[in-house]
């Protein structure tokens, strides 16, 4: 598959920034750089820390795309499922699942949203 066109990496950036803002106070910023089809997703915390969150698959869509979690236990990233069951979904969906709130983690960054919204609940 080709890299994404330009206006698209800009509409990716924009889009998960702006989620980014209005749910995730906690998050100083998100960054995307791009290799080849893949977004590379990193979250920036107040205190210079970068957290590598997630890779995106660009499939020849700027609506929907491949989505892997980063795993540090790994140092690399695992094909994931969203919510909705499928492996490839919107950029704001695979950001939304990749910082809900996980059982059970310990040592954990809270990054629960500000408010709750259907698409969380």
């Amino acid at each position: 598959m080709a890299a994404p066109p330009t206006s698209t990496k800009t509409s990716l950036q924009q889009q998960l920034s702006a989620r980014a803002r209005q749910r995730w106070p906690q998050l100083t910023g998100v960054d995307v750089r791009f290799r080849a089809q893949f977004a590379y997703v990193t979250g920036n915390l107040a205190d210079g820390q970068t957290l590598p969150m997630m890779r995106l698959r660009y499939g020849g869509s700027a609506a929907r795309w491949g989505f892997a979690i980063y795993l540090a236990s790994k140092n690399g990233y695992e094909d994931s499922v969203l919510p909705t069951g499928y492996t490839a979904g919107s950029p704001e969906d695979a950001l939304e699942h990749r910082l809900r709130p996980l059982p059970r983690r310990s040592n954990s960054l809270d990054l629960t949203p500000d408010e709750p919204t259907s698409e969380t609940t």
